[in-house]
């Protein structure tokens, strides 16, 4: 079984990232880093992951929680920068 360290390695992903993810999908952080890094080798998957992202800051924005969605954006921003795809 692969450990987060193994996946955040491989995939190019950050922990603050992942964490997300794994908000999204409520699942483990070591699942959402699996799941991140296959969907994260395909444009396709890049942009599902961007989404699970986007989806994170407006339901933090939604609940007035401003600090997570600012929190939230800021990641959102960094991995579509990292990560460039037809956004």
């Amino acid at each position: 079984m692969l450990s987060i360290r193994d996946c955040l390695d491989y995939c190019d992903l950050t922990e603050e990232e992942i964490e997300l993810i794994a908000e999204h999908e409520d699942i483990p952080d070591v699942a959402a880093a699996q799941l991140a890094c296959g969907l994260v080798q395909t444009p396709e998957g890049v942009l599902i992951l961007t989404h699970y992202m986007q989806e994170l800051v407006e339901r933090a924005a939604r609940r007035g929680d401003i600090d997570k969605a600012e929190r939230a954006r800021g990641l959102c921003a960094r991995f579509m920068a990292d990560h460039p795809s037809r956004h």
